[in-house]
Parts: structure tokens; C-alpha cells; sequence
């Protein structure tokens, strides 16, 4: 076999700890904290925990598994995992890392705000107006179909230059390796975020109008269980919140021992990111209850999710707490954490597939992306329609690229190629908690059913009235272009000839080898 196709040795995580952490690290992100405390209020409060955690066990758990079982068993990013399923499922992963592509360029942007409003806390710079202050002087939004044309290439210095040292931090990373960059950040930013939100969330717990919040977000409204909507926005935010499905847990699963526990693993990632999602309701409704009081308003009132609850009603939540300063820079600070982890966790399947398909060394392989994404999203995320661009790209790229990847991944993977049963014996194999053959119904039925129903549901939606009232030709490049995007961008990568290690033994073999010899020498 010739040099270019003799496998290096793949990197790994140290141990169980570094790989939950990192797992954590990915999981935990900007959406925990301003994503799910709006959507379990707006769907029956107290009452949504019971199809959340309903979808957490039927849909969450089982695909996270899938993920860890793929890129464990066939030690690959997901090009390279999903190539040695089948040949021609490379275009699946390409199309994962095009939607990890996408969201890195747009997600690094955010995560410069927050960075920048960490710094604002300080002297609470947003002042008396946090709205005009956000929408307006930091990010000098355009009047978009007034004057000003629907994309620009005006850039607003205030965001640029955060985002450049965003991009040039996640490059060191990323270029360090996995255990020197991946793990060392996670096991040095997830410890601190808990710290960090922790005390942030127990502030506001004692904050006068607490309770009120609180009694909002919790008090349950039973007859919202009847709403198949509900049950669908709890699948959709389990889903979206635990990063499944493109590539994540995929990479970082492949990059631990072949003899590793996966499953107890998997347990703790998924209960921890429920439990921080908790926590970040209970700190942002005690919060918004205060706000409620000191402004005479109701809850219902404030921004309760999104880019305006993170960077306009906190602002003017911390302007009204006592030591304002401390805690907004705790706020923003957890951001930055919980986001640039996040992030992370994206570009190295980037940095993976890139390494596996082309034989590229790891820094060429991150200086590559490192500069082309990174002139891309300061092109696209640091003009004055930055925040619109944002905002159309999420919504299509979350909404139709993730959930048609999984999609694809439940059928192709448990139907087509029936490689369920392999995969479920990988994971018990390796893992102290065995899965039983529940998981099948859960990976071929409930989840590509509730999945089906989501996309169906959204292009509907679309279809019958434009997004955010945006302009439709507007929408049609920068969202539905987006889909296309990804579609082609996986074609694309796909067609070039595969460079790297071709060498493969999957372990344990299966089916079962009895003979302990050779299940010995199979494992080598």
C-alpha cells in the first residue's frame, strides 16, 4: 500500500474526563442560555418539561448515541465515518461539515459581541437605552427596505476587529491539537463557565420580583400538552441544543481509545446540557421577573429569547441590579465561554475532514479554513446587514440543513445499509450501560417521523409567508440559497479524489468473533 494511505496515528482525548468536558463544551452554547428558557414559556411553562424530557429520552439520547456509535466504530470525522458505511453516504458528511461551514461563519460573530459587551459591562456603556445602543451603535444596523440596500459591505469597526481576534484565537486552538487545544480549553472554559453562571444564577435568584419569573416560566399549562406544536418544539429543542446530527460527536468520538465507554459518557453530556438549560431558565426568568418590577411591566412584555433578550434586556437588567458591573460581566463573560466552545467543536470537523480527505497536516489543514472562513464571515458579519445575513442564515441552516442531515442519517444509515444492529453491538461492547432494542425504534421512527414533521412543517410555513418579513428575492438567495449551498458545497468536496488513509479494521469485529485470539489480534 502506498505511504500517502497509511493511516498516522489518529489523535486522542487523554481519558473520559477531557472527552465529557469537550462534549459538554460543544453542547453548552449560546442557545442553552437564551433559546430554551423563551421556548419552554412560550409552550406551557412548567408543563413542557414533561415532552422535553420525553424527547430528551426518545430522541435525544438515541441520536447522540448513533453519532458516538458512527464516528467511534469507524474512527473518522464524517466524511471518512460515513464513507466506510458506504462509498458513496462521503456526500452525507461533506454535507455535515458544509452545515459546520456555515454556522462557524455566522456563530464566530456572535461570539464577538459577546466578547465586546463582556468589555462594555464594565463601564455599562449601553447606558439608559440598551436597545439603541446594540442595534444601533455597535452594530449600526441599515435601515434595510427603507434607504439601504439588503446587503452591505459597510463595515462597523466595533464588531471587525472583535471578530478577527475571535478568529485568530479559535485558529490557535484548533492548531495546538486535540488534546493541547480542543481539551485544554474545554477542561479550563466549562469548569469556569458553571462558576461563572452559577453565581450569576444565584443573584438573581435573591433579586426582588424573582419569584414572579420565576412563577411565569414555571406555573404549568396542562392544556398545552394537547398541542402537537408543543411536542414538536420540544423535539426541535433537544435536538438543536445538543449537537447532533452535523458532525460534532461524530469527530470528537472518533478521537477516543477503541476501548472506551460510550454510552455512560453519553448519559452525562446529555443530562448535563439539560441541567445547564435549567439552570439558564432559572437565572434568566428570575432576572426578567426583576426587570418586570422595576420597570412596571409583566414578563410577557421583555424579550424573553434570541439575539434581543442577550443583548438588549440583560443589558437593562444589569443596569438595575446592585453591582451591575460584576454581574453583567459575568452574563457576558458565560457567553463568550459557552459560545467560543461551541464554536470550537464546529471548525474541528472542519479541520478533520479537511486532514482526512486531502492528507493535510493538522496546521495546514486549520490555516486553510482558518483564513478562508474567517475572511468570509468578516465579509458577511461585520457590515451594517451583518445581524440581518445572521439572522436568515441560522433560521434556514438549523431549521432544513440540520434536520434534513439527520433525517438522511436515521434512513440511510438504520434502513437502507440496516446498520443498527452493528452499531448498537459497537456500543455495548465498549460501554458499561448497554442499550437495549428500544434504540432501533427510536433511531428509525420516532426521530425521522418527528424530524419529517419539523421540515414538512417549516418549508410550509415558508412557502405561505417570507421569513422575518424580509424581502422575498432576498430570501431566496440568502436562505433558500443557503439549502443549495450545502448541497453543492457536499458535491463539490465529494468529487476530489480521496488523498488520505484508506486502512481500516472496524473492532470488535462483528459478527462476534468467539475465539478470544482473534478478537485479540483484531483489536490491534
Amino acid at each position: 500500500m502506498s505511504a500517502q494511505h497509511q493511516a498516522p496515528p489518529r489523535e486522542q482525548f487523554t481519558g473520559q474526563v477531557g472527552f465529557i468536558l469537550s462534549a459538554i463544551g460543544s453542547a453548552v452554547g449560546l442557545g442553552n442560555i437564551w433559546r430554551f428558557p423563551g421556548v419552554a414559556y412560550e409552550n406551557g411553562g412548567g408543563a413542557f418539561l414533561v415532552p422535553y424530557l420525553i424527547a430528551l429520552l426518545t430522541a435525544g439520547i438515541p441520536i447522540l448515541f448513533l453519532d458516538y456509535a458512527l464516528g467511534h466504530r469507524f474512527r473518522g470525522g464524517a466524511p471518512q465515518a460515513f464513507r466506510r458505511v458506504k462509498g458513496w453516504l462521503e456526500t452525507l458528511g461533506w454535507f455535515q461539515v458544509m452545515i459546520c461551514i456555515v454556522i462557524a461563519i455566522y456563530y464566530a460573530a456572535v461570539v464577538a459581541w459577546a466578547a465586546s459587551f463582556f468589555v462594555y459591562s464594565f463601564g455599562l456603556d449601553w447606558g439608559d437605552d440598551p436597545e439603541a445602543f446594540f442595534f444601533g451603535e455597535h452594530l449600526q444596523l441599515a435601515d434595510v427596505g427603507g434607504a439601504d440596500p439588503w446587503l452591505t459591505f459597510d463595515f462597523v469597526g466595533a464588531v471587525l476587529i472583535p471578530l478577527v481576534l475571535v478568529w485568530l484565537v479559535v485558529i490557535a486552538v484548533l492548531a495546538a491539537g486535540v488534546v493541547k487545544g480542543v481539551q485544554r480549553a474545554n477542561v479550563i472554559f466549562i469548569p469556569l463557565l458553571l462558576i461563572a453562571f452559577g453565581a450569576l444564577v444565584v443573584r438573581a435568584l435573591f433579586l426582588d420580583g424573582a419569584a414572579d419569573g420565576l412563577n411565569a416560566l414555571f406555573t404549568p399549562q396542562w392544556d398545552a400538552l394537547a398541542d402537537p406544536d408543543v411536542w414538536i418544539a420540544a423535539y426541535g429543542q433537544v435536538f438543536f441544543s445538543l449537537s447532533v446530527a452535523f458532525g460534532i460527536m461524530i469527530t470528537y468520538s472518533s478521537y477516543r481509545k477503541r476501548r472506551s465507554n460510550m454510552t455512560g459518557p453519553g448519559l452525562v453530556v446529555a443530562f448535563s446540557n439539560s441541567g445547564f438549560e435549567m439552570l439558564a431558565g432559572l437565572g434568566v426568568f428570575s432576572a426578567l421577573g426583576f426587570l418586570a418590577l422595576e420597570s412596571g411591566t409583566t414578563v410577557d412584555e421583555l424579550g424573553i429569547a434570541g439575539v434581543g433578550l442577550a443583548f438588549v434586556t440583560f443589558p437593562a437588567i444589569v443596569s438595575e441590579m446592585p453591582a451591575g458591573a460584576l454581574f453583567g460581566a459575568l452574563f457576558f463573560g458565560s457567553l463568550v465561554m459557552a459560545g467560543f466552545t461551541s464554536l470550537v467543536s464546529i471548525l474541528q470537523v472542519v479541520s478533520a475532514a479537511l486532514q482526512e480527505k486531502f492528507a493535510l497536516s493538522r496546521t495546514t489543514a486549520v490555516l486553510w479554513l482558518g483564513g478562508v472562513l474567517g475572511a468570509v464571515s468578516v465579509l458577511g458579519f461585520s457590515t451594517t446587514t451583518g445581524l440581518i445575513l445572521l439572522d436568515t442564515v441560522d433560521y434556514w441552516v438549523n431549521n432544513m440543513g440540520i434536520v434534513l442531515s439527520a433525517i438522511l442519517m436515521c434512513v440511510l444509515v438504520v434502513w437502507v445499509y440496516r446498520k443498527a444492529p452493528e452499531l448498537r453491538y459497537h456500543l455495548n461492547a465498549v460501554s458499561t450501560a448497554q442499550i437495549g432494542a428500544w434504540w432501533y425504534a427510536c433511531v428509525g421512527a420516532i426521530v425521522p417521523v418527528m424530524l419529517v414533521v419539523m421540515l414538512v412543517q417549516t418549508v410550509m410555513i415558508r412557502i405561505d409567508e417570507p421569513y422575518g418579513d424580509y424581502d422575498e428575492t432576498y430570501l431566496l438567495y440568502a436562505g433558500w440559497g443557503t439549502v443549495a449551498l450545502l448541497v453543492v458545497g457536499a458535491l463539490v468536496f465529494w468529487a476530489f479524489r480521496w488523498r488520505g488513509p484508506r486502512e481500516y479494521r472496524a473492532w470488535p469485529p462483528y459478527p462476534p468473533v468467539e475465539d478470544p485470539a482473534v478478537r485479540k489480534e483484531a483489536s490491534r
